[in-house]
């Protein structure tokens, strides 16, 4: 019975959350929680805990806090003391030694927001859909050394449309990997459980950096719609022009080129120049076309759509290049 099943979950962000809430209402006896220690946020700077702690704590679940893992004794002495069955991970942020993950008898279990072996490491959702994939998923495995390298479990997959960015394929993924994990975590309990070992061909994921989000205009219009969505609304790419204001950039379009007017053909048609401006259009040439600009955010302002940004931003013109 589920209830009779010890389990240790390891996770942080809201996407660890809902999992763990799946967890507690499906009757699985959660005995402790693992996150990453409180963060500093906001203007006051004050701690904040993640999404993990504040619901295990309305829960009345145990939460540690360490700062590692590895090479770390009371952690060691703290899960040998409460001996779970099982440890659940979903986005917990730090690497499992071979000392934890020999530790309950059922194994480890994680969800990782791909369909193995893509996309394995720390940003598979945004890769997705940068990368242009038309389809992503869910997938369970157990957990060895490596960076997502264990054996897979179970799958789920969705298709990503033009109408997805990294907010709506999280959420639909958030869920889907919350159900897939007690489906996952039934069959280990149940042995019926079928283990697939991962080829060796795989494709990596790495975590984004703030000084990968800027836009690149030499690319084609598609990739740079792709780029856009895959990091909205966060962190969100950016733009730079040539007297170094730099605006943030959450949604832009393709603009049809047979749908632009004769008008701008005159105009410098080097990638990155604005050829286009008027009530709810910020047109910028790419390596093959154009995007329009739908959301923005100037810097030391706050995030608005393209007309209400024309509206008050009069410094940009026809001509004017961003680099």
């Amino acid at each position: 019975m589920r209830e009779n099943i010890k389990v240790v979950f390891m996770g942080t962000p809201d996407f660890a959350k809902c999992s763990l809430e799946k967890l507690v209402e499906s009757g699985y006896n959660v005995i402790g929680v693992f996150t990453n220690p409180d963060k500093k946020s906001g203007r006051g700077m004050q701690l904040k805990y993640s999404a993990v702690k504040e619901y295990a704590l309305s829960k009345n679940i145990d939460v540690y806090q360490p700062q590692k893992l590895r090479n770390n004794v009371e952690v060691i002495d703290i899960l040998k003391k409460i001996n779970p069955d099982v440890i659940c991970v979903v986005a917990y942020g730090k690497i499992l030694p071979k000392e934890i993950l020999e530790l309950p008898k059922l194994g480890c279990i994680n969800v990782h927001g791909s369909l193995l072996p893509k996309y394995r490491g720390a940003a598979p959702m945004q890769w997705a859909i940068i990368n242009g994939e038309e389809n992503t998923g869910i997938t369970t495995m157990f957990m060895d050394e490596g960076m997502d390298t264990g054996d897979m479990l179970l799958k789920e997959q969705i298709s990503i449309t033009d109408d997805d960015d990294f907010e709506t394929i999280h959420d639909k993924l958030k869920n889907i990997g919350a159900d897939l994990l007690i489906k996952t975590l039934d069959k280990v309990v149940d042995g019926s459980i079928i283990r697939v070992k991962q080829p060796q061909e795989c494709t990596i994921a790495p975590m984004i950096s703030k000084e990968m989000t800027k836009i690149d205009f030499s690319k084609t219009s598609r990739e740079i719609f792709n780029f856009v969505r895959g990091l909205s609304p966060f962190p969100g790419t950016y733009i730079e022009d040539e007297k170094n204001n730099r605006y943030k950039i959450y949604k832009v379009k393709i603009v049809d080129k047979n749908k632009i007017s004769n008008d701008i053909t005159s105009i410098n048609q080097k990638e990155g120049t604005i050829v286009k401006i008027s009530k709810n259009e910020l047109v910028i040439s790419t390596k093959d076309g154009y995007i329009n600009i739908l959301q923005i955010q100037p810097q030391n302002s706050k995030k608005m759509d393209i007309t209400s940004f024309l509206n008050g931003n009069k410094q940009l013109k026809v001509g004017d290049k961003f680099i």
